[in-house]
């Protein structure tokens, strides 16, 4: 295996209810190295771009209302495997489908509103990670 990165974002129902913390911990339990973290508010534009991919999807605008509803914390997220192992600490995009002691099962309320994202594969995190991190501001790897 080698090292990875990806993309995480705590979501505006995880922030509202208080929850970034307890997210934050568990990257640090989970074993990733932080490379980037920034804590932001979406305008409607910015969430918008950031998921371009789903536009014309009946869920797109409900989706960047939502992203866009309050602020966020998004981070550059490194270890071995960091894609697969991100999505499987954050569990199914449906909590009522996640697993037991994920992030999702313990911190999202619905479909819509599941607490967090993880990028799906590397060149989505490469995209990802630049769309929030642009230049030089994601560290190095030592």
């Amino acid at each position: 295996m080698s090292l990875q990165r990806t993309l995480a974002i705590i979501k505006p129902d995880a922030m509202d209810a208080g929850h970034a913390g307890a997210i934050i911990a568990r990257i640090h339990e989970e074993g990733f190295t932080v490379r980037g973290l920034r804590q932001l508010h979406l305008t409607q534009i910015q969430a918008e771009g950031f998921y371009a991919v789903h536009r014309g999807r009946p869920f797109f605008d409900e989706l960047v209302q939502f992203m866009s509803r309050g602020p966020i914390i998004v981070l550059a997220l490194e270890a071995e495997a960091a894609i697969d192992k991100w999505r499987d600490v954050i569990g199914a995009t449906d909590p009522a489908k996640a697993a037991a002691g994920t992030i999702r099962k313990l911190y999202a309320a619905s479909l819509g509103e599941n607490a967090a994202h993880g990028s799906d594969a590397p060149e989505t995190a490469a995209v990802e990670i630049g769309y929030f991190f642009p230049g030089c501001e994601v560290r190095p790897s030592i």
